[in-house]
């Protein structure tokens, strides 16, 4: 790990996605060390101040791991913020004791204190981390950071396998993070805290250097709180290989747009066939360029492109399933009244007096009573129900899953993720094995709806 664990500094202000790398610091004992703590940094670029933010090892995004599948990650992580906080390893199958989720797998770090992260990363693919103690208030201050598993041998060639973190900030007029709205009801009881500016990399608009007639891996993290993004690959001539870090069979032209919702990630292949500035957009209306690809012409040959390997994952009974219903009430635009059926005027309105606007099954947040109980390798389908007038982006944790079927209809590619998206008075279902014991997370990563009741969790025994 010491030879592949490495960090990209901040290109806010210098136009550059693609940063120098350096070196986490490691103790004796063979840890890494990964520290939380105050930072500033420009997301506005030159023309815009500095950023109050809250960042891993002073760098915005943290520090981009980089191990080979099947290894050993020991991070000691330090907290030096004035408040708890803890820390999650989004979309990895790991020991249920390492999940980073303050509350149910572990107390939160105090400020002054350490916890010692220990696991092994079973599947390749594209995946990150982030604070997972008051979501909504530590990741959109810029508390995470990218963590990518490489196959045993090299698909691409290192200097072409590219990481981009997306994210959504909303900036005051001297483009500095406005935090007065951390918080704010209109936010969680609507679509969440949405910005008003993208960055990659914690840059404001960079370049993002190519090389022609070769293959690139294109690794897109959206690490927004809130903001879903739409992404045509075509209008930059790249294919999907990859879904939240599970690759596909082949690479796949896609028509029109994907969604990449917060918490989702996305890998591209790409080879540009001349020397020329390829824009980069997000559809999410009407088309916005927020990077360019600056293509050069290469230096060496190329080599051939293969698909990565997939994942041994556990592949469903859906005859011997049982089937969990989620349905998803709440929210503002009228979403309160698929309520109505399970509770009183004055039970909702003290809901919403105590900060809770959404509710799984009828319930605003968590208890102690698990969702479900299920034992080591049973299939579970949950079929779940938006009967809100919001997309929610739902994430399980220590899982991934295939997406069986939206509103009755099968899907062509039933792809593993680790977390969906559902779009208004929509339903899903999905069926995954439950072959990671513990006490395990599912929420909405639109932070704020998870903060404000859309959080549960369920055990495996």
């Amino acid at each position: 790990m010491n030879r592949r664990t490495f960090l990209k500094t901040s290109a806010a202000g210098i136009g550059a996605a693609l940063l120098p790398t350096f070196s986490l610091a490691r103790s004796a004992d063979g840890f890494f060390e990964l520290t939380a703590e105050k930072g500033q940094a420009r997301l506005y670029g030159n023309d815009g101040g500095l950023s109050d933010l809250w960042l891993y090892n002073g760098r915005l995004p943290g520090p981009e791991i980089r191990v080979k599948r099947g290894e050993r990650v020991k991070i000691r992580f330090l907290n030096k913020l004035e408040e708890a906080t803890s820390v999650h390893w989004h979309g990895i199958r790991i020991d249920n004791a390492m999940d980073g989720v303050a509350g149910l797998t572990q107390p939160a770090v105090e400020p002054g204190e350490s916890f010692d992260y220990d696991f092994v990363v079973p599947d390749a693919g594209t995946y990150w981390y982030h604070a997972h103690t008051m979501s909504w208030n530590q990741v959109p201050r810029g508390l995470a950071g990218p963590l990518i598993v490489e196959e045993n041998e090299p698909v691409f060639d290192p200097a072409n396998d590219i990481t981009l973190m997306l994210n959504d900030w909303r900036l005051k007029e001297d483009g500095t993070l406005e935090t007065a709205s951390f918080g704010a009801r209109h936010d969680f009881s609507h679509a969440g805290r949405l910005g008003n500016w993208l960055t990659i990399n914690g840059a404001s608009m960079p370049d993002i250097s190519l090389q022609q007639d070769r293959w690139h891996r294109i690794r897109l993290i959206n690490s927004s709180a809130s903001r879903v993004l739409d992404i045509a690959p075509s209008r930059f001539g790249a294919r999907v290989i990859a879904l939240d870090g599970q690759p596909f069979d082949e690479a796949r032209d896609i028509d029109g747009t994907l969604q990449l919702s917060p918490a989702q990630r996305m890998d591209l292949v790409m080879r540009p066939e001349t020397a020329e500035d390829i824009a980069f957009e997000t559809m999410t209306g009407q088309p916005f360029q927020f990077a360019t690809f600056k293509v050069s012409k290469a230096s060496a040959p190329d080599r051939p492109f293969t698909m990565p390997a997939a994942n041994a994952l556990p592949e469903p009974d859906l005859e011997a399933a049982r089937k969990v219903p989620l349905n998803m009430a709440g929210g503002a635009m009228m979403g309160m009244r698929a309520l109505m059926e399970e509770k009183s005027e004055d039970e909702i309105r003290q809901m919403m007096e105590n900060g809770m606007f959404w509710a799984f099954n009828g319930k605003a947040g968590m208890d102690d009573t698990p969702l479900f109980s299920a034992q080591n390798g049973e299939t579970i389908v949950i079929e779940s129900r938006n009967d809100t007038s919001f997309a929610h982006a739902m994430h399980l944790h220590g899982h991934h899953f295939r997406v069986l079927e939206r509103n009755g209809e099968k899907l062509k590619h039933p792809d593993w993720r680790d977390t969906f998206t559902t779009q208004p008075r929509e339903t899903v279902r999905i069926a995954f094995v439950t072959d990671n014991p513990g006490k395990w997370l599912i929420h909405c990563h639109m932070l704020g709806h998870a903060a404000s009741g859309m959080m549960t969790w369920f055990e495996v025994v």
